[in-house]
């Protein structure tokens, strides 16, 4: 278990602030959708790899695994077989889901003027981008 020493707020930009690895759990490609999944319902894997669209087995699992580990998502595995294993949302995950919600509502409802811009600047974007 990782202890913090002299944390402090506003430490973001500082190399070494473990909020950082935290931010990018969240912020992650996978993550935010993850949380946005995970805000209505519990899910399984297979059920989360359905509905997210293009995440690979392996970097769905790494992402669970990161966000379980700082204490967003519940797994509960159950002793059957197959394998059974449920993911849910803790209530650290609940209050970070609702954070993201406003940027993921945002980011849809700009998306027109967002869009003008990639006109404006002769760029186009596809489905898939690098970020």
């Amino acid at each position: 278990m990782r202890t913090i020493e002299k944390f402090q707020r506003g430490d973001l930009l500082a190399a070494a602030c473990p909020s950082r690895e935290v931010l990018q759990h969240i912020t992650s490609r996978w993550g935010i959708l993850i949380l946005i999944v995970l805000e209505s319902k519990t899910l399984r894997f297979s059920e989360l790899r359905r509905l997210i669209n293009g995440v690979s087995e392996r970097m769905l699992a790494q992402t669970l695994q990161c966000l379980e580990g700082d204490g967003l998502i519940n797994r509960v595995a159950y002793d059957v077989v197959p394998p059974h294993v449920e993911y849910s949302l803790t209530p650290l995950g609940k209050e970070a889901a609702e954070k993201v919600r406003v940027l993921v509502d945002w980011i849809e409802g700009s998306m027109p003027r967002i869009a003008e811009h990639w006109s404006e600047s002769g760029t186009t974007r596809s489905r898939k981008t690098s970020v």
